[in-house]
């Protein structure tokens, strides 16, 4: 048998009834229905990428909603830092974290642009033109001004009044390759900016 003394009865017989009253006068809470939250992100389409800003290439996860079918226009909604990239480590800097404006900016290019030559109009041109204008300026001028043997007659197949400005916010795989490619066309001028 529990043992109280006078003082403690009157404690729990006044708390007793004080809140049996407030129960009769409507102050009772409601009835807790239990539901677990479902997590935000859990019907979206995840994708690894790099973050393009700078020469750090840190890895970004960005959460897309849209599954790909026919009427649905897929929308990048969120993006963090990706905890399994090496170089990150999940972690973002401020630009790498408002990576999500820059996606949904209405200033964005989204497609080839060209401006002719004394106009000051950009019109909007398909993939396919601007990447056949590129290839015939560039034979054409390498056509012009390549150099496959010096005076004396060594080999040295330079091409020497083109050059190449990359992006260095990719993997070192990919900048391999670019290099390798831009070599094998005979540029000397390569560079890879870090704000490009």
């Amino acid at each position: 048998m529990v043992s109280m003394n006078r003082r403690q009865f009157f404690k729990v017989t006044g708390a007793t009834l004080a809140g049996s009253s407030l129960a009769l006068l409507g102050v009772a809470p409601d009835i807790a229905l239990a539901e677990v939250r479902q997590y935000k992100l859990a019907r979206m389409t995840e994708t690894r990428n790099t973050c393009p800003y700078c020469s750090v290439a840190c890895g970004i996860l960005m959460y897309g909603l849209g599954d790909g079918a026919k009427n649905a226009e897929a929308s990048i909604v969120h993006i963090e830092g990706d905890p399994d990239h090496p170089v990150n480590r999940g972690t973002l800097c401020p630009k790498g974290a408002a990576l999500i404006d820059f996606i949904h900016s209405p200033n964005r290019l989204k497609f080839p642009e060209y401006r002719a030559a004394g106009s000051d109009k950009w019109q909007r041109i398909s993939w396919d033109e601007a990447l056949t204008r590129i290839t015939a300026l560039m034979k054409q001028d390498r056509d012009a001004n390549f150099v496959a043997k010096t005076a004396d007659g060594k080999t040295v197949n330079r091409w020497l009044t083109t050059g190449m400005l990359a992006a260095s916010a990719s993997s070192n795989e990919v900048g391999y390759i670019t290099h390798k490619v831009v070599r094998s066309f005979g540029i000397l001028a390569f560079d890879n900016q870090a704000r490009v």
